[in-house]
């Protein structure tokens, strides 16, 4: 019945849908104020890249020296050296388009400022110089071993083959990926780090109690501070 009355019809093919490219708060510092939180919650975020960017590779290595195991930069220095923090991590989003860069944590409240300055000195840190032989290697080793976790169920392989349909990316894509990880150079982490790790370009949101922080951020000279409540509301 509905192919008799229907099915002469001729639809038009909608275009395809292109999203803009996303605004940034015209902020450098967003303050969220949590009156009496003991932490502040810190999340230091920029625009990252697509998951078939050429870079993968590279940019997975310079995360996991940065940022992205206990044993990478920034959380040896703040949780092990300094004692700001139980963890502070860092990591990529991809997506179809590109997804956020963010660094977070929680630091102690008295230590807001330090713990931003720090994480701002460790980020153009790897845009001055490359990484030293055997950190690189440790890089690059802790993503290659870390490929069979992918592969060791039939829902991991599923979704690692979804994930290549999903993007588009080749049939053969994790039949190449380790050499292209084994094959990521210390020149190659630097570039990846000053497209995507620039301090300059990274925006601040702290979440805590105004009273303690918003003097120490102030100190650091990063620009106007936002404040905000936690439903997002500008504040006074």
């Amino acid at each position: 019945l509905a192919e008799r009355h229907f099915g002469a019809w001729q639809g038009e093919e909608a275009p395809p849908f292109a999203p803009g490219k996303p605004t940034p708060t015209g902020a450098r510092v967003v303050v969220v104020d949590k009156p009496g939180a003991p932490q502040t919650a810190l999340r230091l975020v920029t625009f990252g890249a697509e998951r078939t960017s050429e870079q993968y590779p590279a940019l997975e290595v310079m995360n996991a020296a940065f940022g992205g195991l206990f044993t990478s930069r920034i959380n040896q220095n703040l949780r092990e050296e300094k004692g700001y923090s139980y963890g502070v991590f860092s990591g990529f989003r991809y997506g179809r388009t590109p997804g956020p860069f963010s660094i977070a944590g929680s630091v102690r409240a008295d230590a807001t400022g330090a713990s931003v300055a720090e994480l701002l000195r460790e980020a153009q840190a790897m845009l001055d110089k490359p990484l030293p032989e055997a950190e690189l290697a440790g890089a690059r080793n802790a993503q290659l071993l870390s490929l069979p976790n992918g592969f060791e169920t039939n829902a991991d392989i599923g979704a690692s083959l979804a994930e290549a349909f999903v993007f588009g990316l080749p049939l053969d894509y994790y039949r190449q990926l380790p050499a292209k990880l084994a094959g990521v150079t210390a020149a190659q982490v630097q570039e990846a780090a000053r497209r995507y790790l620039d301090p300059s370009r990274l925006i601040i949101v702290a979440v805590g109690d105004r009273k303690r922080i918003v003097a120490q951020l102030e100190k650091l000279k990063l620009g106007p501070i936002e404040l905000r409540d936690s439903e997002g509301q500008l504040l006074p």
